[in-house]
């Protein structure tokens, strides 16, 4: 089973939270199951997103969809991502 990890600094964590909900169901399209959001522990802004993937093909389409900008500028997304794919062994 895959997972996508993804680390971002966000400016406020908040209103972050509001437009990642608002998603959901599209996360859930593209094949992200079971997401758990973690936060720096010294920083708050800077948040973790662990996702489980069901669908590797579409999950990856979705994080590289033209529209995933404008939602990352919505929710206050400062920089670039990093995202990294896991494989279970």
């Amino acid at each position: 089973m895959p997972y996508l990890i993804v680390k971002h600094k966000v400016k406020d964590f908040e209103r972050w939270l509001a437009v990642f909900n608002s998603h959901a169901e599209a996360q859930k399209d593209a094949g992200f199951r079971d997401v758990q959001i973690l936060r720096d522990y010294q920083d708050p802004n800077i948040v973790f997103c662990f996702f489980r993937v069901v669908d590797i093909v579409s999950a990856r389409a979705f994080t590289q969809s033209p529209d995933a900008g404008d939602v990352m500028e919505q929710a206050g997304i400062i920089g670039t991502p990093e995202g990294t794919w896991l494989e279970e062994l």
